[in-house]
């Protein structure tokens, strides 16, 4: 049994951290490419997809308050992160961690956790993204076929001249008398949108991380004017039509239902482990530690540079959403291309959906690339077969688990909904956040010698306060979440015990180790 929980040991993270040469990574990111990738994942889905689907289902106009509770426990999970990013600069993020903290079977844990949470999120973006694409082109006259543009059994009406979901366009049909019945409609086989994006991303990844991360500032750089540009558009609006704000925020806080998480307070915490998933920009920040430059300073500047970014974009466009569309009406796919359409600026609706597309395809980027570099680095530590450490001779990329892994995220972006796929996102998220903040107080008992570039504050109180706001968010989701995650779990724990352990480097030596000497 204590073979399960054997650590790997710091000094060798710390001189793998060093590699360089043919099987190295390279070290090519500074602190605005950290930043920028901080952006790229957490502005994306938590903006344009998940907002409205969080004010509807849950929060209403009190979704900002949900971003400013899920910031807090952001705050001091970064805090967490940023300490030991700087003193592990190796990709591999919370399983890096938990491996060197707590022992190999919770490194697996958390390893098989990254992967569920990486995979969907990606997928759900795509989704986002889709949609976002589908509506930027019946703008331009272009309308795709409809059986190709949604995931497997949603019905799609033509109605003023597009393709939409029924939740969109419902208020209006009512109000005009008209049955949905009435308007032709087809149900959808594949989202062939979404499978396209990733499988363009990921073959963006191959090529190489210096290229990835110069697209990627240069979507950040548009993906953030997109949202300024919504912010002024929108607020002008609400500014020349204030009857109509005061009527989409009253009430504020709408009234539970008689069930934990449909509005009212407890809704707001529910919307908060929603949009949760949106911060998973500090895991990407994490994994991409082994190609910093200078790792010890730009880590912490990644992680709580693009968190302070961020929050501050989410609150102003939550707000203001939800003044231009009644948040009965945002449970879509483009929550923000429905509110800026809703203004009538037409060149700004062209802009922002433009806008909207390059900001979820850095999204897919980063956490394309956190997942690629979460299989190189178990792979390298034997606890994944070795062709997912296989780095490309040319473009120094782990290109083989890149082509593997889009693929196949790919597919699910394809034929599952955003809907099934955000929660269980944000339950590993939760989760990943959890093993960092215990790892920072276990570092400072057992390994207190170590040299820390940056130091966590008033430990263990900071770290506590983050699993403390984590397992209260995680507890706030359904019960069918948490039993996704459990069989997530139960099919990692298959291959631990099959695979992994027995080829396991760490495993190897430490019996090794106990072996007599002839």
């Amino acid at each position: 049994m204590n073979k399960l929980f054997v650590t790997k040991p710091l000094d060798q993270i710390l001189s793998e951290a060093k590699a360089e040469g043919q099987h190295g990574l390279k070290r090519v990111l500074g602190p605005l490419n950290l930043i920028a990738l901080g952006i790229g994942a957490v502005i994306g889905a938590g903006i344009f997809v998940i907002t409205g689907s969080a004010a509807a289902q849950f929060t209403g106009p009190a979704v900002a308050l949900s971003f400013v509770l899920a910031g807090i426990g952001c705050a001091f999970a970064g805090i967490c992160y940023a300490e030991l990013a700087a003193m592990i600069p190796i990709s591999g993020s919370a399983y890096t961690y938990g491996y060197a903290s707590m022992g190999e079977f919770v490194a697996w844990v958390i390893g098989w956790d990254l992967v569920l949470e990486y995979a969907f999120s990606a997928a759900t973006v795509a989704s986002g993204l889709s949609g976002n694409l589908v509506s930027l082109l019946q703008d331009m006259g272009i309308h795709l076929p409809p059986q190709w543009i949604e995931t497997p059994g949603r019905e799609v009406y033509f109605f003023q001249g597009r393709w939409e979901l029924l939740t969109a366009i419902e208020p209006t049909i009512k109000a005009a008398g008209i049955s949905a019945d009435s308007l032709p409609h087809e149900t959808a086989i594949f989202n062939v949108p979404a499978f396209l994006a990733v499988c363009v991303v990921s073959l963006i990844l191959v090529i190489g991380v210096r290229e990835s991360a110069n697209f990627n500032v240069i979507a950040v750089f548009i993906k953030v004017a997109t949202v300024i540009i919504f912010i002024v558009i929108a607020a002008n609006f609400l500014w020349h039509n204030p009857q109509l704000a005061a009527e989409n925020w009253h009430p504020y806080i709408p009234p539970n239902k008689g069930n934990f998480g449909e509005f009212g307070w407890s809704g707001i915490a529910r919307g908060a482990s929603s949009i949760f998933f949106a911060y998973i920009g500090f895991d990407a920040v994490s994994t991409a530690a082994q190609e910093a430059r200078n790792p010890q300073r730009d880590m912490p500047i990644g992680l709580l540079g693009s968190l302070a970014i961020c929050t501050v974009l989410y609150l102003a466009v939550g707000t203001i959403l939800t003044g231009v569309i009644h948040y009965s009406r945002l449970n879509v796919a483009a929550p923000v291309a429905l509110a800026i359409d809703a203004t009538g600026v037409k060149w700004g609706s062209l802009l922002v959906k433009g806008g909207s597309i390059a900001g979820l395809s850095t999204v897919m980027l980063t956490t394309l690339m956190g997942q690629s570099r979460i299989f190189y680095t178990m792979s390298k530590d034997g606890l994944l077969p070795k062709w997912a450490s296989v780095i490309h001779p040319r473009f120094k990329t782990p290109w083989i688990s890149t082509l593997t892994v889009g693929l196949f995220i790919a597919i699910f972006a394809g034929l599952l909904p955003i809907s099934v796929l955000g929660d269980l996102v944000s339950i590993g998220t939760l989760f990943a956040f959890i093993i960092v903040c215990f790892g920072v107080w276990i570092l400072r008992k057992q390994r207190p010698d170590i040299h820390r570039p940056f130091k966590t504050p008033w430990v263990p109180v900071v770290p506590l306060a983050g699993v403390g706001i984590s397992l209260f968010l995680m507890f706030s989701l359904p019960f069918d979440t948490w039993m996704r995650l459990i069989v997530w779990m139960a099919i990692g724990i298959v291959i631990y015990f099959g695979y992994s352990r027995r080829h396991s480097h760490v495993q190897q030596k430490a019996v090794a180790s106990t072996e007599p000497q002839s």
